[in-house]
Formats: C-alpha cells, structure tokens, sequence
C-alpha cells in the first residue's frame, strides 16, 4: 500500500491504493460500495441497470423517477443497431413535488398505459431510481398488474440506492434479464435435444458495431450466436438464451453476476474472454474453439488467428516503432478490459504505469499485479484527485478512460483515449486493435503538446 507521510491522501483510501511489489503480501481493498455523497468516478446504481438494458434494441424502458435521471441516461452507449431503434428513446415518469408527498405509482400506471397505447411495445423495463428508494412506490405490484392489462412483460428493475455504485446496477440489470427469460413467452430450454454448438455472448454491447465483428469471428469458426446480451440484441432472443451450449462473457464486471446465475439454473457453462488486443484476441478465440472440442471449428479458429494477425501486424509496428518508451495511465471500468490493455500497452512498447478500476475484482486485481510492472500504482473506485495525483507523479504521458476522466486529462497537458461506452469508433477484434494504436499515436503524438 501506499506508506508516506503528508502525501494529501485521506486515511480511509490507504487500503484501496498500491505500488506495486512482487515482494509485497499487502492486498487491496476492493468491491466496496462508495460513500453516499462522496466524490468518485463510478456512477449510479440505476445508471449501472441502464448501461446494460439499454441496447436491446425492440425494448421499452421506463424511468421512474425525477426527468434529470432519464435525460443523464438518454442514449447512453453508443450501441448500434441492425434493426429496430425503439432504444433510443427515453420515457420518463418525471416525477415532480406533489409526487414526492403523495406517492408515483399512479403516474407510473398511467406512463405503462399511455406507452402500450401507442407503440404496442413488447417488452417495457420500469426502473426504480433513488428517490422511489426513498418514498417506496411498489413498483412490483405495479409491473405485475399492468402485466395483467395488457398481456406483455412489464419487468421492474430495483436500481435505487445512494450508498450503492454502478457494479449493484449490472446485478439489478441481470435479475431483470433473469426475469425475462423466466417469463411465460419463454421458449422451452431444448439445448439436450439440438446437436448444434451455439452460445450466447454476454457483455458486448455493440458500441461502434463491435460485436459485428467479433460475432463475424466466430461465423467463420464455425460456431452459432444463439443470444446476445444486450449489443444489438431483441427480446425474443433473450428469452431463447436457455436453449445455449455455452456463455461467453466479455464485460465480466456487468454479466458475470449473471452468467454464474445461468449457470445454476440453466446449466450453462461460461468462459471469460476479451477481444481487445492480439494475445487476449487469440487466446479467446482458441478457447472457445477447444472448448467445442471439434477439429474442424479448431482448425479453422487457426487459420482465422493465422491469416487476421498477418493483416495487421506491419501495421502495428509502425505505430509501436511511434510509442516506444511512452507512459500509460488506465482508469476504466471493470478489471478485465484493464488487464486487457496493459497487455496491448506493452504490444506497443508503451509501460503502464497507473492502473485502475472502477469495479475490479480481487482475482481481477490479482492479475493486474502479477502483470504490471514494479512500482505500478494500483487504484479502486478512485477520485480525481487522486487521479490527477498520480498521472502527474508517475508521468503519464496518456490517460486511458471515460468521459469524466477525459477534462481531467486536458487540464493536466495529457494526451486522452475513450475507451468508455459513448466512443464511436471499434477498438476490440484486429480491426479495433489497429485503430488503438492509430488513435493513441495521433494523440500522444499530437503536435498540439508543444504548444502546451
């Protein structure tokens, strides 16, 4: 952990910072709820439900609360789509004064009503923000009775709470999905009776059409998409996802809460993979090709790494011969993408030299450690002061981040690359993999730093 005397870091964070030491036994402290008020990156809980729901595509979603929590929300991910675009709006109770005093379950009733009477919808999400938290509106026997109305799934997604943080909303956003693919219009899991291999992949939520490309991956493999969750995914198919052989998950820090919950009741097993830079790109799609443990699917995996990692590699060594010797820090979201990209760092002779997460996990946080180099700082559920702290100590030369990091960046003279849910660009497959590197040559490389 960090030990220095009058270093501006408050006590109570000690435990959640650490300068990396193969020699060191200490542990961070991590999957900690934030502080109700405090000043910290993560985001809400009822953000966390919305990040994950909201890219299915033909779903209606129902915010219940004040209109600031539907408009922070509204198109939140740059997920793409292939068909319907019903997901790009955002419906609101917006709750006012009067429903503070006296209650919003009948607005609530009536904003199902109004919308069913409309748009004919499929599938409405109805999600509790903090201030129902606080004047407990039934929001239950609200979707349940309108269940009974209109004959749809109208499905509540417990997404309150103050002293919560954005990794409590993917589990509300998962008992939610749990909930749709219980429901009566579910079709029957017969995945004993089909002979063919498919899976679902959890944890793609198409930003910039990613998992048109990795899902073109595994066409070529050989292996079938049975459901995807939630990137360009439709309500019927999620409904089918018990029908799979396999779940892959990418985002392990927003589904794998539920993959172990299909695991139990469905019986699915699941994979963690990562297509985000060449080692984790190969390493995942061999694992999933050895699992099927057919030769054919294993042999054309092969020559699919074979052939793509050809393409692209000429490339990425001009953009490393660019990089060589620069320094890194990384602030995202879960433990994996992190692991991921110092992985893809060190392709393009860059060191990380900061490292942190949103979300991470302890075996997450093992990794990173065994991974990163001496002298790392490791941080959990950081703030930017602490940020700007150590980009400025270790003399980071890029911040790898999200929106709220990106300004901070900016003021301290640092290069900055999104590699949050609102970018428009791909960064995961070879395709991505060429892209990071372009998009980190042009900013730390940007002649604008001379001016700086």
């Amino acid at each position: 952990m960090v030990d220095r005397a009058n270093d501006g870091i408050l006590e109570e964070r000690r435990t959640s910072i650490f300068c990396n030491s193969k020699q060191s036994g200490c542990e961070l402290k991590c999957e900690k709820d934030s502080l109700a008020g405090s000043v910290s990156q993560r985001a809400c809980v009822y953000c966390g439900a919305r990040v994950v729901l909201n890219p299915i595509t033909d779903a209606f979603h129902i915010v219940h609360g004040p209109i600031g929590c539907a408009s922070y929300t509204w198109d939140i991910r740059g997920s793409l789509t292939s068909g319907p675009e019903t997901f790009r709006n955002s419906f609101s109770t917006d709750l006012r004064e009067d429903d503070i005093i006296f209650g919003g379950e009948k607005k609530l009733e009536k904003a199902i009503d109004e919308i069913c009477a409309q748009y004919s919808p499929k599938v409405i999400f109805i999600y509790a923000t903090c201030i129902v938290g606080v004047i407990g509106d039934d929001i239950e026997a609200v979707c349940k009775n309108a269940e009974a109305r209109h004959g749809i799934r109208v499905i509540p997604v417990k997404s309150s709470g103050f002293a919560g943080n954005k990794s409590m909303g993917y589990k509300a956003a998962g008992k939610a999905l749990m909930k749709l693919m219980d429901g009566p219009k579910q079709i029957k899991n017969e995945k004993e009776d089909n002979k063919n291999f498919n899976i679902n992949f959890l944890g793609d939520f198409n930003l910039a059409g990613e998992i048109w490309i990795t899902t073109g991956y595994l066409k070529q493999m050989g292996i079938e998409i049975n459901a995807r969750f939630t990137g360009d995914s439709r309500c019927e198919e999620i409904m089918k996802a018990p029908e799979a052989s396999l779940n892959i998950v990418q985002c392990a820090g927003s589904m794998t809460s539920l993959a172990k919950e299909m695991e139990e009741k469905y019986g699915i097993p699941y994979i963690k993979v990562s297509f985000f830079g060449l080692e984790d790109i190969r390493h995942s799609l061999m694992s999933i090709a050895e699992y099927t443990k057919d030769p054919d699917i294993i042999e054309r995996t092969e020559k699919l790494i074979f052939i793509e990692e050809l393409k692209v590699q000429a490339e990425l060594r001009k953009y490393s011969s660019r990089l060589e010797g620069k320094k890194a820090a990384i602030y995202v979201g879960g433990g994996f993408k992190a692991i991921s990209l110092i992985k893809q760092f060190a392709d393009l002779g860059i060191r990380t030299v900061m490292v942190g997460t949103q979300t991470g996990r302890k075996d997450e946080y093992d990794i990173i450690r065994e991974i990163a180099e001496e002298g790392t700082v490791i941080l959990d559920d950081t703030n930017p002061a602490e940020l700007e702290k150590f980009i400025k100590e270790k003399g980071a030369d890029i911040l790898v981040g999200g929106v709220k990091e990106r300004p901070l960046a900016y003021k301290l003279g640092v290069a900055f690359c999104d590699h949050n849910h609102e970018r428009k660009h791909p960064l995961c497959g070879y395709e991505g993999a060429v892209n990071f590197a372009k998009e980190i040559d042009m900013t730390i490389n940007s002649p604008v730093w001379r001016y700086v």
